[in-house]
């Protein structure tokens, strides 16, 4: 029999930004400044516009990596995954 969890939640945080990079950017500001709040899963995070909320960006790679880390990269980076002079695991 399958274990049934509790739903998780999701906070939709609309912004004044009008570009995706602008967005992006926000995004990875509000990850180095909470990052320690285990409640948040930044490797999660997506993008998307106020009228095509059904169309969304992935912020970061997010795969997993040794050690039950993931990558910090931002999605689509090149090369493999790691820190490559861009960020941090968690």
């Amino acid at each position: 029999m399958a274990t049934v969890t509790a739903p998780r939640w999701i906070i939709h945080l609309p912004t004044m930004l009008n570009s995706l990079d602008t967005a992006a950017a926000l995004a990875v500001a509000l990850r180095d400044s909470l990052g320690h709040v285990t409640a948040v899963d930044f490797g999660e995070t997506t993008l998307s516009e106020e009228d095509a909320q059904h169309l969304r960006h992935r912020v970061w790679c997010d795969s997993r990596l040794d050690g039950g880390r993931r990558c910090y990269l931002r999605d689509g980076h090149p090369g493999s995954c790691g820190t490559a002079g861009e960020g941090r695991h968690r």
